[in-house]
């Protein structure tokens, strides 16, 4: 029997005589949470699809959270970044099970790099490391002595980059698993097991994915096997589902493999020279073919039989792979390690070889990155929505899918051909936020084409007075890091305020930064366009130089493209506007985070108003006042100040 909305429960729960209104002083009650939360209860009682969009105040969280929590089964919660899956888990969650105390358990899973690996720790600290890595391990051994959960997270004195990191963790590939000598006391296995028998699993995307894309190739599993999942910032999924399935090969894989063959044979193998000598050959090969992709973070087509330096020093690799491979394959009788990396070298040897082959698949296109130091060959995958449709919604009976940016252009069509859906529950809770009197949207006239080289200059030069008019308190977003670089160098001589700009510090320091100052003016680009929360008058005013269009030169989207002409489908309406918009609405979601902010959105980009596309962008803002004059911006502070 299909159970009916019962909106009066949920009122009666998240009403004024909600136990949450004695434990939050600020609780209010809100129409849009709780008939939220009734569609949820409804969803996770008769299952399907469900696609939810709530505004930024929705109280977005609770309105599943607390469904969830009463279910009577259990539910795995997906998140996008580890700051939600930390507010739910030591924030919302125990709040709302000191409301409702009915002793239901709920735990946070993470991927298996983020617990530490008690034998690897051993080996690092027998084998020796690098003098700059021993104070790190040393400290990583003295926490391990006291570490219930093994979560590395709580190490607070080790940096999250340090090198240390992948000596004292596990892969799925270097685990020794029932062979380990500590696997009685493995934290990711106490990690499942805790996980296993919790009625609320708080998991990421790249989990939920890497799970997913091991159970597609028929290697095992990573979560329990429960028919519920509900996905927050569920926007990020299609673009990560390319990323994580189809075949990828890193440098620093073929490296770590290298250092352990070689850590192996003198634990294995002591006598024998052969694994060492190639192992080094493979481990100096690595290093050229990093080098051999001068621009850094560039992204280009994978040619095969191309003479490119990228191309040659792979097939140079490639021949010192297969050395390794086979000194390995004489010594593996001698050692379970030495067994373990032969297998590791087998696996590497055949991905290294369907990448020097011409023959590719029709579903996929095969791409270099240089990202940082680092050298990644990746196939990915053409079509996200058909991987959606074949991994995910088979997987789980129940799916919610919510976000505070899923419409496109007002409705959800553009939303179900990104995620493969025919049809799905679908409902919108609006913000509580009054965006026609909190916030005015300032769309400048007069400036010239986005190609045109003038334009970045153009528009901080508009920008300037804006900033001035805010007294600093700014956020500007960039789409390029260009941008980016050509704005500090402008801003840094003509503001009176503090200037912070991506990259000069980690982006939790900037933020600090940012919120303490009081009127300062931040720089960012991808990652500060989304996963950003600054309530108050320290963030007043969000400038945006362009609307966020995938890099045209992108070896994926450009194999997209050609793939979905081909079809006779339009690219630019099914798949370049609705990914565009979705990036801009995340954006401009930083400006407006409780009742009492106020703040103006500078959207630079003319095509907004000269193009026809423009519209469909318009549309999915929130409903603010618009206006094309600096002096609406200035009469729109000076209320404010009254």
């Amino acid at each position: 029997m299909r159970e009916t909305l019962d909106l009066a429960h949920w009122q009666a729960l998240l009403g004024f005589a909600s136990p949450l209104a004695s434990l939050l002083p600020a609780f209010r009650p809100r129409a849009q949470q709780q008939e939220m939360a009734a569609r949820v209860a409804q969803l996770l009682a008769n299952g399907g699809i469900g696609l939810m969009e709530a505004g930024t105040g929705t109280g977005k969280s609770f309105a599943y959270l607390l469904p969830a929590l009463q279910a009577g089964r259990q539910v795995l919660v997906s998140t996008g970044s580890r700051a939600l899956q930390d507010q739910l888990l030591d924030k919302d969650l125990p709040l709302l099970q000191r409301a409702w105390p009915q002793g239901t358990r709920a735990v946070r899973l993470k991927g298996r790099g983020n617990y530490l690996c008690r034998y690897r720790l051993q080996m690092s600290l027998q084998m020796g490391v690098s003098t700059v890595l021993q104070r790190d391990l040393l400290r990583v051994a003295h926490w391990a002595a006291a570490t219930s959960d093994g979560d590395v997270a709580e190490l607070r004195g080790v940096a999250e980059e340090s090198l240390v990191w992948p000596l004292v963790t596990s892969t799925r590939e270097n685990c020794l698993g029932s062979d380990c000598p500590e696997h009685g006391q493995c934290h990711v296995l106490e990690a499942r097991r805790r996980a296993q028998e919790a009625e609320l699993v708080v998991i990421n995307h790249h989990l939920l994915l890497s799970d997913l894309a091991l159970k597609n190739d028929g290697k095992g599993d990573l979560l329990p096997n429960c028919p519920s999942l509900l996905i927050d910032e569920a926007h990020q999924l299609p673009e990560l589902t390319a990323q994580f399935f189809g075949e990828h090969l890193s440098a620093h894989r073929l490296a770590e493999w290298a250092r352990d063959s070689r850590m192996a044979a003198l634990e294995e193998a002591g006598d024998d020279a052969s694994v060492p000598v190639h192992a080094q050959a493979v481990e100096q090969a690595v290093a050229q073919w990093q080098e051999s992709l001068e621009q850094p973070n560039a992204r280009q087509e994978w040619r095969p039989q191309s003479a490119e330096p990228v191309v040659r020093h792979f097939h140079a690799l490639r021949d010192k792979v297969i050395g390794l491979s086979m000194a390995l394959r004489q010594q593996a009788e001698r050692g379970k390690l030495l067994e373990q990396c032969s297998r590791r070298g087998q696996e590497l040897q055949s991905m290294m070889d369907a990448f020097a082959s011409v023959e590719q698949g029709g579903e996929e296109v095969r791409w270099v990155e240089r990202r940082g130091r680092g050298m990644l060959l990746h196939a990915t995958p053409l079509d996200p929505a058909r991987t959606l449709q074949q991994t995910l919604f088979t997987q789980y009976s129940t799916v919610l899918l919510t976000s505070a940016t899923l419409r496109i252009g007002g409705d959800f069509v553009g939303t179900r051909q990104l995620f493969g859906i025919d049809s799905a529950v679908e409902f919108v809770a609006e913000t509580p936020f009054d965006y026609a009197r909190q916030a005015l949207l300032y769309l400048p006239s007069s400036l010239p084409n986005p190609n045109d080289p003038r334009y970045t200059r153009s528009c901080l030069e508009m920008a300037l007075p804006v900033i001035e008019a805010s007294k600093g308190r700014t956020f500007f977003l960039f789409t390029s890091h260009r941008a980016l670089q050509e704005a500090a160098a402008f801003l840094a001589e003509r503001l009176p305020y503090l200037l912070l700009v991506q990259g000069q510090a980690p982006r939790a320091r900037l933020l600090e930064q940012f919120r303490s100052s009081g009127n300062a003016v931040l720089l960012g680009a991808a990652s500060f366009w989304e996963g950003i929360d600054v309530q108050g008058e320290a963030l007043s005013t969000v400038i945006i130089d362009k609307i966020p269009f995938a890099n045209p030169n992108d070896p994926v989207l450009q194999a997209r493209v050609t793939q979905m002409r081909a079809q006779g489908r339009d690219p630019f309406t099914e798949l370049q506007i609705p990914q565009a918009v979705i990036a801009l609405c995340q954006g401009v979601g930083r400006l407006i985070r409780a009742e009492s902010d106020r703040g103006v959105l500078m959207l630079c980009d003319p095509r907004l108003q000269e193009k026809g596309y423009g519209k469909i962008f318009l549309r999915s803002l929130p409903p603010m006042r618009r206006s094309s004059l600096l002096a609406d911006v200035r009469q729109f502070w000076q209320e404010q100040m009254q």
